[in-house]
C-alpha cells in the first residue's frame, strides 16, 4: 500500500514565502522550516539551561520540523491576510488544522501516532510556545538579511516582528537578542575564527 506523507513533506521545497514582498534571496517553507528547527533547540536550550526551565528539547525541536506541514496544501497565507481580522484568522486556523490532519492521515497505521501528535502540535505546551517564539525569531532573521542586502522593502516586517518578539517577555528570545542576533549582520570574514 502506497502512503503520500513523505512526498507531502519533500513537496515543502517548492512552497515560497513572503509572496507579497520582493525577496533579494527566495525562501521555501523547507528552508524556513529548517531555520525554525535550529532557533528551537536553540531556545529550548537557553530555557532549560540558562533559565532552569524543563522543557522537552526533543519534542520542541520536532514540533518545529513539522510546523508548516499544512502549508503543502493550504501555501504560505500572507501575514497581513491571514491576521487581518479573527474570522479570517479562526477560519484559517481550522483549514490549517484540517489540512495537517489529512496529511498526517497518509502516515501508515503502525507510525502514525508517533509523528502525528508533532504535526498536531499542543499549542498550551512550553514547546508549542518556544518553538512559536522562534518561527518569529526565523523571520526578524530573514529581515535582517534582506535588510543587509539594500532591501528596504522588509524594514516594516523587521520593525512589527521585533516588537511581536518583545511583547512575548520571553526571558529565551531576549538571551537570543543580547548574545546572538549581532552576528547576522557579519559576513564571513567577519566571522570569529576567520
Amino acid at each position: 500500500m502506497r502512503h503520500d506523507f513523505y512526498a507531502y513533506m519533500d513537496r515543502m521545497k517548492y512552497i515560497k514565502r513572503w509572496q507579497l514582498m520582493r525577496s533579494v534571496r527566495e525562501e521555501s517553507i523547507m528552508e524556513h522550516s529548517y531555520g525554525v528547527t535550529l532557533l528551537t533547540h536553540a531556545l529550548a536550550v537557553i530555557h532549560n539551561e540558562v533559565f532552569g526551565g524543563n522543557a522537552d528539547t526533543s519534542k520542541a525541536v520536532l514540533y518545529a520540523l513539522y510546523h508548516e506541514t499544512s502549508e503543502v496544501m493550504t501555501g504560505d497565507l500572507p501575514t497581513p491576510i491571514k491576521y487581518y481580522n479573527h474570522g479570517i484568522h479562526g477560519a484559517y486556523k481550522d483549514l490549517e488544522r484540517h489540512a495537517s490532519e489529512k496529511i498526517a492521515a497518509t502516515l501508515p497505521a503502525e507510525m502514525h501516532d508517533a509523528i502525528a501528535q508533532y504535526v498536531m502540535a499542543d499549542e498550551e505546551s512550553i514547546e508549542y510556545k518556544l518553538m512559536k517564539a522562534a518561527d518569529r525569531l526565523s523571520a526578524y532573521v530573514k529581515c535582517l538579511e534582506e535588510l543587509r542586502s539594500g532591501n528596504r522593502e522588509f524594514a516594516k516586517a523587521k520593525k512589527s516582528i521585533e516588537k511581536d518578539l518583545k511583547a512575548r517577555k520571553m526571558p529565551e528570545v531576549d538571551y537570543f537578542f543580547e548574545h546572538f542576533i549581532g552576528s547576522y549582520d557579519l559576513n564571513l570574514d567577519e566571522l570569529e575564527g576567520f
